[in-house]
C-alpha cells in the first residue's frame, strides 16, 4: 500500500526523520573524514579518503535531486536551505536550487530531456574540440560532464536570461578558491587528490543517467512549457524510463546511489522519498522486469559506446530489452546538476 499521508512536522512524510538523518549523518561523517584522510601523510589513508569523498558527494547530489521535488521538507524554503549545505559537498554551489529544481520538474512534466540548448550539433562545429572530448572520453575521464558543470559557470556571462545568477557563481568561485587555497596549505596533494574524487563522483552520476529513458530532447528550457510539452502521456513515460538496478538480489545494495535506480516507480510517484522505492518497485511491478535493466549488462554498454554517446540521442521506444540493454547507448550530459 502507498503511503500518502503527510507529516504537519520539519519533514514532508511522517517515517523521513530517522532515515535522511541516517542519509545526511554519512554524507557529513564521509565528507568531513574523507577530506581528512586526503590531507594525511599516508598513501592508503588518502585512497580511503578519495573513496569516502566521492561518495559523499554522491549521496548529497541524490539527497540534492530529494529537495528539487520537495520531498524531504514540508516547506520549500528548507528545501533550498538544505540543498545549500548539499550544493556545497558536491562542488556546485554556483547552481541555483530554482534551476535546478525547474530544470528536473520540466524533466518530470514534459517527459522529455528539457534544456537550455542542445550540445550535440555544437560540437559538431568545433572538430578539434570534439576530438579532444572524445580521447579523454576514451581513458575514462568523464570530460563532457566537467564541460557541462563548466557551462553553469559561464552561460551567466553569456545568456542575457540567465544574468541574475552571475553574483552567485562569482561569490562562490572566489569561496572556493580560498577553501582549497587552506586545504592546499596543510597538504599540496589534495589538489590533485580531490579532483580524482570529483570525477569519480561524476562517473557514477552519469552511469546511473546514462541509461534510465529514451526521451526526445526539446530545446524549451528557458520558455514556456508549449504544445510540444503536452504530446506524451504517462503510458509513454513508462514505456521509455528504466529502473538501472545495481542488484535485484541483493537491494542494498541499490543505497549505493540512495536507490535513485528505482526509476519507474520514482517516474509513477515523484513525491515519495528515497527510502520507500525498493517496497513500492515491489508492489508495482513484482516479477515483471520489463523496464529493468541491471549492472552487469549495463557495464558492458557503459564501456563499449563512452566515446560515440557523446554525440549520440536514442530515439524513442527503442527496445533495448532485447538484448538486455547491451547495445543500448544511452545519452551524455543530462544531470539534474547542470540545469541548463
Amino acid at each position: 500500500m502507498v503511503k500518502t499521508n503527510k507529516a504537519t512536522g520539519l519533514f514532508r512524510h511522517d517515517d523521513a526523520a530517522l532515515p535522511n538523518a541516517l542519509a545526511f549523518g554519512y554524507v557529513l561523517l564521509t565528507y568531513g573524514f574523507g577530506l581528512y584522510f586526503m590531507l594525511s601523510d599516508s598513501g592508503w589513508l588518502n585512497a580511503v579518503g578519495v573513496l569516502a569523498l566521492a561518495h559523499s558527494m554522491v549521496i548529497a547530489a541524490y539527497l540534492i535531486h530529494e529537495t528539487a521535488h520537495l520531498s524531504l521538507f514540508r516547506k520549500k524554503e528548507h528545501n533550498q536551505w538544505f540543498s545549500e549545505i548539499l550544493l556545497w559537498i558536491t562542488g556546485t554551489s554556483y547552481s541555483h536550487f530554482d534551476d535546478i529544481r525547474n530544470k528536473h520538474n520540466r524533466h518530470h512534466i514534459d517527459r522529455a530531456d528539457v534544456v537550455s540548448f542542445d550540445f550535440r550539433p555544437l560540437l559538431e562545429k568545433h572538430p578539434r574540440f570534439l576530438k579532444l572530448l572524445k580521447t579523454l572520453e576514451w581513458f575514462y575521464i568523464p570530460a563532457l560532464e566537467v564541460w557541462m558543470h563548466f557551462l553553469v559557470i559561464v552561460l551567466p556571462f553569456i545568456k542575457e536570461s540567465r544574468r541574475s545568477r552571475r553574483a552567485r557563481v562569482v561569490f562562490f568561485l572566489v569561496v572556493r578558491v580560498a577553501f582549497f587555497w587552506a586545504l592546499a596549505s596543510v597538504s599540496i596533494d589534495v589538489l590533485w587528490l580531490y579532483p580524482i574524487a570529483y570525477l569519480m563522483f561524476l562517473t557514477v552520476m552519469r552511469f546511473m543517467d546514462t541509461h534510465q529513458h529514451t526521451y526526445d530532447v526539446y530545446e524549451t528550457l528557458d520558455q514556456k512549457r508549449g504544445p510540444e510539452a503536452r504530446l506524451r502521456d504517462a503510458q509513454f513515460e513508462h514505456d521509455n524510463t528504466y529502473s538501472n538496478l545495481l542488484s535485484e538480489k541483493h537491494p542494498w545494495v541499490n543505497l549505493l546511489v540512495l536507490n535513485f535506480c528505482y526509476h519507474n516507480v520514482h517516474h509513477d510517484s515523484m513525491l515519495q522519498p528515497w527510502y520507500r522505492l525498493p517496497k513500492l518497485h515491489q508492489e508495482s511491478y513484482g516479477d515483471d522486469e520489463r523496464q529493468v535493466l541491471t549492472f552487469r549488462h549495463l557495464m558492458k554498454s557503459f564501456h563499449r559506446y563512452r566515446v560515440p554517446r557523446i554525440l549520440n540521442a536514442d530515439p524513442v521506444n527503442l527496445p533495448v530489452k532485447q538484448d538486455e540493454g547491451e547495445s543500448f547507448i544511452g545519452v551524455d550530459g543530462v544531470s539534474f546538476l547542470t540545469a541548463h
